[in-house]
């Protein structure tokens, strides 16, 4: 697995429902907080806060973008 991958799974282990993630939405994390990452490192340690408090605090509007954004790479 990718260090992507691998903390998709531990957040996702840790999370509540409401808070589970998934590579799309890692990914929108990603380019809205470049400035957070050094090379591609996904330390669960230094990034699991940051993005809970990114994905709380994401609007309606922009969680329904995602959602179909992953719906319609699903087809």
């Amino acid at each position: 697995m990718t260090k992507k991958e691998n903390f998709l799974a531990e957040h996702n282990k840790l999370s509540p429902l409401n808070l589970q993630a998934t590579m799309l939405l890692l990914s929108r994390f990603r380019s809205e907080k470049a400035k957070i990452f050094k090379d591609n490192n996904w330390s669960i340690e230094k990034l699991r806060r940051p993005f809970i408090f990114w994905l709380t605090a994401l609007s309606t509007k922009d969680k329904e973008e995602i959602k179909q954004e992953e719906i319609d790479s699903k087809k």
